[in-house]
């Protein structure tokens, strides 16, 4: 019997997934204040403590909460989770491509790796399409009330669970497997099988780390954003990472049946599989 052919789909959540932050669904309006007014004070923090803009939000959270007087405990973030809008075709987007795998004698797997909230994506509508989701999140005390930043992620340490996919780690804490040597065969999921789906400049390291190992990026748009006098739109955004040799493809947020996006993963998945099923014919003769 051929063993099936491992990929990995890794997805960025915020603009790539679902329109916006995951925080501006639920939790900001909650507390009555602007989404523009809480992530300029993030911002804020950031510069003014010298800090890691993904820490500085994540407290402000904390601190917006408790004087609003609102709950900050798990199940009030899984409570504003179940309110995340998502783009066109989901969630019906994971099921159809696991349906096109198990066809093509696919072994296929979706990961999240997101500087948004574990807790806010453990409420969601697509929560369990997952096998292991990796974003940002907080600890607890014995009630369960969030006091302090578990694991933050930002721009550039997104890449290392990449690698924890690619050995096949499923937490964030063990950092002995990571940097252990693994030989390729032995890891579960090759970089040449991994495709990253991500919407903008906060993706740059993952999509071009992923492409350096051989393995595809894909770069996707809200459609529904314009140009404005100060910003290009996003799809402007989108094809620049392109034109720079960032990504490899670009579509827009649209994972609805027959929809460019569904088109490109499809295609990927074929060419994966026309050359797995090539290398194991030159392996054959090679044995020989």
């Amino acid at each position: 019997m051929v063993k099936k052919i491992p990929i990995a789909i890794a997805y960025d959540f915020d603009g790539t997934l679902s329109p916006g932050n995951m925080q501006e669904h639920s939790f900001i309006p909650d507390l009555g204040i602007s989404k523009n007014k809480f992530w300029n004070e993030a911002k804020e923090n950031a510069k003014k403590h010298n800090m890691d803009e993904i820490l500085a939000y994540m407290h402000l959270m904390l601190e917006k909460a408790r004087n609003a007087g609102k709950r900050i405990n798990r199940q009030a973030f899984q409570e504003h989770g179940k309110k995340i809008e998502f783009f066109d075709g989901i969630p019906d987007w994971f099921d159809r491509i696991n349906k096109y795998a198990i066809e093509k004698e696919v072994n296929i797997k979706h990961f999240i790796i997101s500087s948004g909230l574990r807790e806010l994506i453990d409420g969601s509508d697509i929560k369990n399409k997952f096998e292991y989701i990796f974003a940002s999140g907080f600890m607890y005390d014995q009630h369960d009330v969030a006091i302090w930043p578990a694991l933050a992620l930002n721009y550039t340490t997104k890449t290392q669970f990449l690698f924890r996919i690619n050995k096949g780690i499923m937490n964030s804490y063990d950092n002995s497997r990571i940097n252990k040597f693994t030989p390729q065969n032995e890891r579960p999921f090759p970089f040449s099988k991994m495709i990253y789906i991500g919407d903008g400049e906060t993706d740059i390291p993952c999509m071009k780390m992923i492409r350096h190992q051989g393995g595809y990026a894909i770069a996707v748009y809200n459609p529904r954003t314009r140009r404005s006098r100060k910003k290009v739109s996003l799809k402007e955004n989108a094809i620049e990472l392109l034109s720079q040799e960032r990504t490899d493809y670009v579509a827009k947020a649209d994972y609805s049946a027959g929809e460019e996006l569904e088109q490109i993963v499809k295609a990927i998945i074929d060419k994966i599989v026309a050359e797995s099923k090539l290398y194991r014919v030159k392996r054959q003769y090679n044995k020989r």
